[in-house]
């Protein structure tokens, strides 16, 4: 189906989007306050120098599919859909200068004075999360004198084009992210994307707004931590680019969606040991990694994360379910949980613990003698019973995946406060209860 949209902005984002849109068989128009950009696109050109992107500017201007003009009002009377492709420049502080969004949805709210028909606004720009309901919404809603939701709709649909191969990034998206406050907005974004391979993402504005940062960070990670690998790689005389073929070719581990959940801190027998080595192997040569240093102190204000809300709900009575470093083991070396309790107990708090794979009586080995030798405190608070350990308990932390939902359903009572610090999945989390918070969701 054949949309009128008019997109707002004609840089990098909002031409691409324009052309493409237009390609695709709606009517568009693009607007931007400097005449000799929209001039260029009245020519059939291209005001950016992009792969692509003037063959495709000048096949659907000569389909009359797009136009161009600097008057905002006449654009916004005469489409349905605007998308704002404005820049948000960053300022010296590092905040983002939202001086072009502002003045946009000022331009498109006293255009809406004057229209009788509902209107959607897509906010296409990179913003911090709260900047729709702080920033745009309260402009809109001042200019035009309406109200958003009833009279005219807001939608976040955050870009992921790169520079050099923007064009194929638009007409074949990985992923499409739609937000709106209402369902029947967001409808209107996924018929005009009906288009789009990948998947398609209907979620929060706040959480559309955050993840195009977060793409961005994780990017700028990598490249940071590559560039650390090489150079150790070349101090210690290995191969670095050897090195990164063979890392990346494990898609199971490396380069996948693994360990990308948000949960407790990292422990175990490996990750520590093996990045307090690597960190002072490379300080030992006065090589400074600050990427891969920084790891074990994030780590670290993470469990400093959960002993304070352990501590903040101001009960004494805790119960700690699953004590090992990860579900289905016995292992309890550097065990984020271990530490947990630990801190806990010096705060004065009644812990007792629960972990099927943990009773003293079925331990062997070196788990046994690391219970009864480095924690024999924390030794003796192991209950067989969950139970008891929840009966116990006026606040219950989850520590572990392993645990029968219905099983823990039927012991949790009203009162009880639940720290869920593993992420347990939705299906599986307890139901019926007045406090259940996760360490950071």
């Amino acid at each position: 189906m054949s949309h009128a949209i008019s997109v707002f902005g004609l840089g990098y984002v909002g031409t691409v989007a324009a052309a493409c849109l237009a390609h695709k068989g709606n009517r568009v128009i693009g607007v931007d306050v400097n005449a000799a950009k929209v001039e260029v696109i009245e020519r059939g050109q291209s005001p950016i120098l992009e792969p692509g992107l003037t063959e495709l500017i000048s096949e659907v201007r000569r389909s009359n599919r797009l136009r161009a003009t600097v008057d905002a009002a006449r654009a916004v009377s005469q489409t349905d859909i605007s998308f704002i492709c404005v820049g948000t420049p960053g300022l010296r502080d590092g905040k983002f200068d939202l001086s072009h969004v502002e003045s946009v949805c000022s331009e498109i709210g006293q255009a809406l004075r004057k229209k009788d028909s509902f209107h959607l606004i897509v906010l296409r720009s990179t913003v911090l999360p709260e900047t729709t309901e702080s920033v745009v919404i309260p402009r809109l809603q001042a200019a035009s004198g309406r109200m958003a939701g009833s009279d005219f709709g807001v939608c976040v649909n955050p870009e992921f084009m790169r520079e050099g191969t923007a064009v194929n990034d638009f007409l074949e998206p990985v992923i499409t992210v739609i937000a709106a406050a209402r369902p029947e907005h967001s409808s209107l974004l996924r018929e005009l994307y009906a288009w789009a391979p990948g998947k398609v993402f209907e979620t929060s504005i706040r959480s559309a707004e955050m993840l195009k940062h977060v793409c961005n960070a994780w990017h700028a990670a990598k490249v940071s931590f590559a560039n650390e690998v090489g150079t150790l790689a070349k101090e210690l005389g290995a191969d670095a680019e050897t090195v990164m073929q063979m890392f990346t070719a494990d898609t199971r581990l490396n380069v996948s969606a693994s360990y990308l959940k948000p949960g407790l801190s990292f422990g175990g027998s490996c990750l520590p040991k093996d990045l307090r080595a690597i960190t002072s192997s490379a300080r030992s040569r006065d090589l400074r990694l600050p990427l891969i240093e920084s790891i074990l102190r994030s780590n670290e204000a993470h469990l400093d994360r959960a002993v304070e809300m352990a501590l903040n709900t101001g009960k004494r009575r805790v119960g700690v379910l699953g004590l090992s470093f990860k579900p289905a083991t016995d292992d309890l070396r550097e065990s984020p949980q271990v530490q947990l309790v630990k801190r806990l107990l010096a705060e004065g708090r009644d812990i007792r613990i629960w972990d099927e794979n943990v009773l003293l009586g079925k331990l062997i080995g070196s788990n046994r003698q690391y219970i009864e030798e480095i924690i024999p405190h924390i030794g003796s608070l192991l209950l067989s019973s969950l139970e008891e350990v929840v009966r116990h308990a006026e606040v219950v932390i989850l520590g572990s995946r392993n645990i029968d939902r219905d099983a823990l359903g039927s012991l949790l009572r009203p009162e009880h406060y639940v720290i869920d610090l593993v992420n347990v999945e939705r299906a599986r989390r307890p139901d019926r209860l007045t406090a259940y918070e996760g360490i950071c969701w």
